[in-house]
């Protein structure tokens, strides 16, 4: 499925393949300006830990898409260890509100979409340092997490460079695991 949003006008576009063959469906939605699609991270890192509450609206990519509420609230901090180093992260749950009867069915029928758990750490430039969530309706939780790289210096030109690295993992790349 391929979801495209111009926000100016309002037109969604998807793609999606159904029975093999290829479907085409272009809805006109009247866009809120709290639209988040592509910005929760960005928008995680600059909230206030202090906020009591955040609600942003969130366009669903299905072959019908629909937009929904997602509610972000702070649920404490956790402390994590880098290079031998003590930090504090803010942990914040992000939960769907589908709304509507879809809203009151959906936990009844166990289709209410799971919550997402992120942590970032706060300061003057905020970080990700960690996801658990599934990735999409009906997926399965997946931890999503930064590596610390060890770098040693290297001997032809005094550069750093990243040792020999786990299989399956590249230098800066996040962990990825269901």
């Amino acid at each position: 499925m391929d979801v495209s949003i111009d926000g100016s006008t309002g037109e969604v576009r998807v793609r999606s393949t159904e029975n093999g063959k290829d479907k085409v469906q272009t809805k006109h939605l009247d866009l809120p300006p709290d639209l988040a699609n592509g910005l929760i991270l960005t928008i995680l890192k600059n909230i206030r830990p202090d906020t009591p509450e955040t609600k942003l609206s969130y366009l669903v990519a299905a072959p019908k898409p629909r937009l929904l509420k997602l509610t972000i609230t702070p649920h404490g901090e956790d402390t994590l260890t880098t290079a031998g180093s003590p930090h504090r992260a803010t942990h914040y749950v992000v939960k769907v509100e589908l709304g509507g009867v879809a809203g009151v069915v959906a936990p009844l029928i166990g289709k209410q979409p799971q919550d997402t758990h992120v942590w970032i750490l706060g300061g003057k430039a905020p970080a990700f340092v960690k996801m658990e969530g599934p990735l999409y309706q009906g997926a399965p939780i997946w931890r999503i997490e930064l590596t610390s790289p060890v770098w040693q210096q290297s001997q032809h030109s005094g550069n750093l460079s990243l040792p020999h690295a786990a299989p399956g993992l590249m230098s800066g790349a996040a962990v990825l695991r269901p």
